[in-house]
């Protein structure tokens, strides 16, 4: 099995396309490989795996977690199409308040890595959506935290206009407000 890393205009978030392989029955893919990440920078313990089913335009983030249970997350799709948005709050480097985005879907099987200290979060664009993500620390609700998904200052062009939000997100604190303790 291989996979292609690919540095993103913020070095440290990775795109990942693993080798597929097919046949009559449909596809194989292995989407974690610890000895081969690891050589790829990313040697980070994974302790939890999770999966979201959303329907089309609900969107989830912009989210954190604040040390000591900072969170960096391998994010797929499972089934479905979504937009993945991760934001750098690393402060003191020449990427912080920086995004990037990425389109991932079942077909491409493409993933994304955004280390601890970025915010993350994605809107779907298909009917429904499964995303599946490994994060490298425990879900800790006191120390969750979150920006804004509609804050101008971050310019994320989201490709939808009225998305289905959580009270908790409509409720987050604009960038420039938010929580962070995040240090290069």
């Amino acid at each position: 099995m291989s996979f292609i890393f690919e540095r993103l205009s913020i070095r440290d978030v990775l795109a990942i396309r693993p080798e597929a392989h097919l046949d009559d029955r449909g596809f194989f893919k292995e989407i974690y490989r610890h000895e081969t990440f690891a050589e790829a920078g990313i040697d980070h313990g994974f302790v939890q795996d999770n999966v979201t089913r959303s329907v089309r335009g609900a969107l989830r983030g912009l989210h954190y977690q604040l040390p000591p249970a900072a969170q960096g997350k391998l994010i797929g799709v499972v089934q479905g199409r979504i937009f993945d948005v991760a934001v750098d709050l690393r402060r003191g480097g020449p990427t912080f308040g920086k995004v990037v985005t990425r389109t991932l879907d079942v077909e491409t099987g493409e993933m994304l890595w955004v280390p601890p200290g970025f915010a993350h979060g994605y809107c779907v664009l298909s009917e429904t959506a499964d995303v599946l993500y490994k994060v490298t620390d425990y879900f800790v609700p006191e120390l969750s935290r979150g920006i804004r998904w509609d804050d101008r200052t971050l310019g994320i062009q989201w490709p939808i206009d009225d998305p289905i939000l959580s009270d908790a997100d409509r409720r987050q604190p604009f960038f420039e407000r938010c929580e962070n303790p995040f240090r290069i």
